[in-house]
């Protein structure tokens, strides 16, 4: 994921991150992301098992 990136971008990433939302809102931040994750894991799921019912039911016909 990070192959092309040096360390210096990444710490420039970094640290422009810190600046803009601050020590304190990065816990917040993360939490949020990890939820928004979380969530559209379980929708691609849905989506995937929805799909193979459909392909499943085209099969026995």
């Amino acid at each position: 994921m990070f192959g092309n990136m040096g360390f210096w971008e990444i710490f420039a990433i970094v640290f422009a991150v810190l600046l803009l939302f601050g020590a304190k809102k990065i816990p917040e931040l993360a939490q949020g992301i990890g939820k928004g994750m979380k969530e559209f894991k379980k929708a691609l799921k849905d989506v995937e098992e929805e799909v193979k019912s459909v392909d499943d039911g085209k099969d026995k016909k």
